[in-house]
């Protein structure tokens, strides 16, 4: 028989040795921090921990503790149990939290803590308001409208997409997102993880 207790699946009663799930965890910290192309620094920057502590954590010097990985969870952008590589339970189905930023709801429709990701995005009427401000950062953007009326700013061509239109671009191109309609606009985004990290912004004139 099969069951789970606290992440931990068991097997005929019997639970998985919980040193070898601790073990694991160094090398999971080191590969997820590789794949976002992080340094330790930026990494301690980002969670208030020693540079040094994540180093022994990472060689497993350091035995992991939950005040430790909590932080390095959000940093990661993971949940806990993926952090520690816990067994899978079989169950395929995505458990998805709603994330809401500057009045735009964003539903991650992926599990992958690196890579192109998923996500379903709900931007309400009026969106985001205010003036244009165009954004570029690395990466390449694909946008499936699925209901609604949005508009696009791409370089200095501005036009719209309404349902089932597609737009895909190089996201160093400056671009700037709005709703365009009377009711609130749905889209699927496909993006990599470089583009959570804008760093230019460009102002249509």
């Amino acid at each position: 028989m099969t069951f789970v207790f606290d992440n931990i699946v068991c097997h005929s009663g019997k639970v998985e040795d919980f040193e070898d799930v601790l073990d694991a965890v160094g090398p999971r910290l080191r590969s997820l921090r590789a794949e976002k192309g992080t340094t330790l620094a930026q990494l301690s920057d980002s969670t208030g921990i020693s540079v040094s502590t994540l180093s022994r954590l990472e060689s497993g010097q350091r035995k992991p503790t939950l005040e430790l990985l909590l932080p390095l969870a959000r940093a990661h952008q993971v949940q806990l149990d993926e952090l520690v590589d816990a067994p899978t339970t079989g169950d395929p189905r995505i458990h998805a939290k709603p994330i809401v930023r500057h009045g735009a709801t964003y539903i991650p429709l992926s599990k992958r803590p690196g890579g192109l990701q998923a996500f379903k995005q709900i931007v309400p009427v009026g969106w985001p308001g205010g003036e244009v401000i165009q954004k570029t950062h690395e990466g390449y953007d694909w946008v499936y409208v699925l209901s609604g009326r949005l508009r696009i700013v791409l370089g200095d061509k501005d036009f719209i997409l309404t349902e089932g239109e597609v737009a895909e671009f190089d996201t160093r191109v400056p671009h700037w997102f709005a709703n365009a309609g009377t009711t609130p606009a749905e889209m699927l985004c496909l993006y990599g993880p470089q583009g959570e990290r804008m760093h230019v912004r460009a102002r249509t004139r």
